[in-house]
């Protein structure tokens, strides 16, 4: 097999969470490109449908479904939908996640949760669940987890305590899984985009101009940009590597 044979991901069946829209919109549209069959994970099922209809549309395998990722009932009936259309999973990219910009003594307990029950036990009760079925069918997967450079610096000027603390944690959840489950076959690494100009952080204008000087490439990232590194870590051109965290930063941690 060439390399680029190593990257196509040809009768293979994922899930993206938080697929409706931004980063996790543009994995699942990459992971499509590359041969996959993929289901559109979001608590908002008309966005979810939007993205899968304008998938099947260019002549992909797609559909929507609605999860809440904090519900571990819903992510392991959702799982079982994907597996009863398609007959296995082989890729689960597990991105859901939310940001709430609060000074740290102002922060309430009902905030702190919101952030660290979706970014972090979300993203643990959809790769556990994923893994479960992965390795109770012998399945060689590999399942993605999104954390962020925040995982590693502290974000200015903006306060997020919560996001920081919750996107450290997917990446010891990665790492340990990885090590769990290594003599399953089944791969488990993380991703880690710097800023990105989704429409969520178009709409913070203000802080634009004070990213992209601290960042040495001096831009945003555009979510098609995470494509690359989601199809990698999912395809057999990855195949010796898991436990691994891929920044994808413009160099902002650098510094």
């Amino acid at each position: 097999m060439g390399i680029l044979e190593r990257f196509r991901l040809n009768g293979k069946t994922a899930f993206v969470t938080g697929g409706a829209r931004g980063i996790g919109r543009s994995l699942a549209e990459g992971l499509a490109e590359a041969g996959a069959r993929v289901a559109i994970v979001d608590i908002d099922l008309e966005g979810a449908k939007r993205t899968a209809t304008e998938l099947a549309g260019q002549g992909y395998e797609a559909f929507a479904i609605q999860c809440d990722v904090t519900v571990k009932s819903q992510v392991v009936e959702m799982i079982e939908r994907v597996i009863e259309r398609w007959g296995s999973l082989e890729i689960a990219v597990n991105n859901a996640g939310r940001v709430i910009n609060v000074p740290a003594e102002e922060m309430t307990k009902e905030q702190w949760s919101a952030v660290v029950d979706l970014n972090l036990t979300g993203v643990f009760f959809c790769a556990q669940a994923a893994g479960k079925a992965m390795i109770s069918r012998g399945i060689e997967g590999s399942i993605i987890n999104t954390a962020s450079m925040s995982a590693q610096i502290v974000n200015h000027p903006q306060p997020q305590i919560s996001y920081n603390a919750s996107k450290a944690g997917v990446i010891m959840v990665t790492k340990s899984m990885a090590a769990e489950w290594a003599p399953y076959r089944v791969r488990v690494n993380s991703i880690s985009p710097g800023y990105t100009a989704t429409e969520l952080v178009i709409k913070l204008k203000e802080l634009h101009k004070k990213w992209t000087e601290v960042t040495p490439m001096k831009r945003l990232a555009e979510p098609h940009e995470m494509k690359g590194a989601v199809v990698y870590l999912a395809s057999e051109a990855s195949s010796f590597v898991t436990g691994h965290d891929l920044v994808i930063d413009g160099g902002f941690t650098l510094w």
